[in-house]
């Protein structure tokens, strides 16, 4: 039976408390805009152009000198951490697509690239992953950057022979990436791009590695 002093809500029914006897919060006001998803979209691209830049050494290792420095890390170990920089962008693209709300997949899925998208209201835990993401996607660019310049210095010092086809393929790979950015693609195809361009550059890094000279 309802307490004679107890008011309606302004939709004509009692105001709904917690069991603490409190009013219940509305879980939509307790969210906060989230940052511009080209933020990090784009330096995971960036990490991929990195690997990508691979098919450059193929020319530029005919102008090595002969006093260079010989790299102080094996090839077979650069191989094999470049390789496990694809697969943590490929997962990086994949948690993108996970989370299209936060990430701008779903309602500016069809804006071109570029700063300034208006990002999504999201929960704090949206928030906290999306810092988490732009802390991995840091650490995996700085790390594709120096493992493929180790591997390019690999190639450069003869420790890697591979045939020319080899590094057409990873230009191929490199042009996708600068027709996203000439093009301006949309948000949802720089990213499902970007994740089948980590598939296809982790294959021709194993492939790098079958073309080490013993």
């Amino acid at each position: 039976m309802k307490p004679e002093n107890q008011k309606p809500s302004a939709a004509g029914a009692p105001s709904a408390t917690s069991a603490s006897g409190k009013p219940a919060s509305d879980p939509a006001a307790d969210t906060r805009v989230s940052p511009d998803p080209v933020t990090a979209i784009l330096p995971a691209i960036a990490a991929l152009g990195a690997i990508a830049s691979i098919a450059s050494i193929n020319w530029t290792s005919q102008d090595k000198t002969p006093d260079r420095a010989k790299s102080k890390r094996k090839a077979s170990t650069a191989i094999k951490e470049l390789e496990t920089c694809c697969l943590g962008l490929g997962e990086i693209f994949r948690r993108f697509q996970r989370h299209p709300r936060v990430f701008g997949l779903d309602g500016g899925a069809n804006a071109p690239v570029k700063f300034g998208i208006a990002g999504a209201r999201v929960n704090s835990d949206g928030a906290r992953g999306f810092q988490q993401i732009m802390n991995d996607i840091a650490s995996m660019l700085v790390l594709s950057s120096q493992n493929a310049f180790d591997v390019m210095c690999a190639v450069e010092d003869g420790e890697i022979d591979a045939p020319e086809e080899v590094y057409f393929a990873f230009g191929e790979q490199q042009e996708r990436l600068n027709a996203l950015l000439g093009n301006r693609a949309p948000l949802k195809i720089v990213v499902e791009t970007g994740a089948d361009v980590a598939v296809k550059l982790a294959a021709l890094v194993r492939e790098l590695k079958e073309h080490r000279v013993e």
